[in-house]
């Protein structure tokens, strides 16, 4: 990664920043039978009654894997400096073991090769919740041998792809992979087992730990090896309540400690342990294993969207959940049943989340103080808003103008505080499959026509392109 300074005008970004965006293999790639793939718990899912918004899936997805060229020129067009995606692990490694399928491999080889020649840096993730089905079959994230199948399976991507990709990335949101995948089933697999979630986060640190090591001993010593955190800003409802903060300590506990704990600090936060106590009793935490987590990070990426709001709840009120996560009758806050999660008034964007930039900020400080010497990236940031063409066929959308100006302010304040911010990578380069919610929300700074598949940018596109030519923010009104 290259290295980044505060610049000298307070107004501007450093001229090392990155402009990128982001997408992730299952949402936009497609051909899910093609070139050797075989399902992963995405597949299973979204083809199982009841699991998406309509029955969707991602079968055709935006056909990014045959389209990926002209995806990429338009990258170009809009003056992207860098383009972070994730690999299909069933697409490279179809039954989660065993050597490389190398027709999976070689889409990957031809990606990065494009955003290389029209001088846009690749960043790969190597999980975006995409694990094989067989893995899940064989246990899944709560058992032990999937972080080690996945350190083969890095190692296998890293030898292919580290001659010429410098920025790597572990996991995306290991958050949403262990509670949202285990607890709450709001995501493949679509377990609803609290232990087992439990289980699930620690072996994904296990597996950024080993993956990294892997990583590592196939790579030459100048690439980054990092992680993406959905790190919340977590919030009492009542500053001065005493029982507000007691939950906000828990709810951080489990949103941020159980990852940035073993990967930073190199232990558990002891009250995320004693808050879950009577779920499990951490034995599957070996000894060795918070040596091996904590390795040297070369970064850290950071994915807000949103603060989160709690309260101590009230033992005679039945409170709805309103975390942002999706509707369950099961929670993915292990040990937090005397939690309560509000929605404060204002400003939503579709998917219903308040809209509030300082929590970024808060959060780029808060890693600041953590990790100093750490360089940060927002590997993403974005809003869903109801998009639709106007009769020439352009699409509006102020709305999402205003939430990335706002961020971005965010982050150029931080800057100007002394954080080390290398990048910002916007979610989504384009509308794509949205998980649980199918084709229903859109992220995108490119519209895509589903009938059709045409890419239209955005007025936000353009607004965000404007930014990254000239490494200033635009006004809103202006575009």
């Amino acid at each position: 990664m290259s290295d980044s300074a505060t610049p000298a005008n307070p107004a501007t970004f450093p001229p090392a920043f990155l402009w990128g965006a982001a997408t992730s293999a299952y949402q936009i790639e497609g051909a899910v039978r093609e070139d050797g793939r075989t399902p992963s718990i995405w597949d299973t899912f979204s083809h199982t009654p009841g699991k998406t918004a309509g029955g969707e899936t991602g079968d055709i997805a935006v056909d990014h894997y045959h389209r990926y060229r002209e995806d990429v020129a338009l990258m170009a067009r809009l003056g992207l400096t860098a383009y972070r995606f994730s690999v299909s692990w069933s697409r490279v490694q179809p039954t989660g073991r065993g050597p490389a399928v190398q027709r999976g491999l070689d889409f990957y080889r031809r990606l990065v090769d494009e955003l290389l020649a029209h001088g846009i840096k690749p960043a790969v993730t190597l999980y975006h919740w995409d694990l094989p089905q067989e893995l899940e079959d064989a246990g899944g994230w709560p058992e032990r041998d999937t972080a080690y199948r996945f350190a083969e399976y890095a190692q296998l991507v890293g030898e292919a792809l580290g001659d010429r990709v410098e920025q790597w990335i572990t996991l995306n949101e290991p958050w949403c992979s262990a509670f949202l995948g285990y607890a709450s089933g709001v995501h493949a697999p679509g377990r609803t087992d609290q232990p087992a979630s439990l289980r699930a986060a620690h072996h994904l640190n296990l597996a950024h730990g080993l993956g990294s090591t892997a990583l590592r001993s196939v790579m030459p010593a100048r690439n980054s090896v990092a992680i993406s955190l959905n790190s919340s800003a977590v919030r009492p409802l009542s500053p001065g309540d005493p029982a507000d903060l007691v939950a906000v300590r828990k709810i951080d506990d489990l949103a941020n400690g159980i990852f940035h704990g073993p990967i930073l600090h190199g232990a558990y936060p002891g009250t995320l342990l004693e808050a879950t106590s009577a779920l499990t009793d951490w034995s599957f935490v070996h000894d060795g294993d918070l040596g091996v987590i904590h390795q040297p990070l070369d970064a850290l990426g950071l994915n807000y969207y949103t603060p989160t709001v709690v309260s101590a709840a009230d033992p005679g009120a039945e409170v709805p959940r309103a975390d942002g996560h999706g509707a369950s009758d099961y929670s993915p806050w292990p040990g937090a049943d005397d939690v309560a999660f509000h929605q404060l008034p204002g400003e939503r964007t579709e998917m219903g989340w308040s809209i509030d930039p300082t929590g970024l900020h808060e959060l780029i400080m808060r890693y600041t103080r953590e990790a100093p010497g750490l360089p940060l990236y927002i590997t993403e940031n974005g809003a869903a808003y109801d998009d639709k063409p106007d009769a020439d066929g352009r699409v509006h959308d102020p709305e999402r103008i205003a939430y990335l100006h706002g961020h971005l302010s965010e982050v150029r304040r931080a800057i100007a505080d002394g954080a080390d911010v290398r990048g910002y990578f916007l979610w989504s380069l384009m509308d794509n499959f949205e998980w649980a919610y199918g084709y229903d929300k859109r992220f995108g700074a490119v519209y895509v026509d589903y009938a059709t598949l045409e890419r239209t940018p955005k007025s936000s596109a353009l607004w965000y392109s404007r930014a990254a030519r000239s490494g200033a923010l635009p006004e809103p009104e202006r575009i």
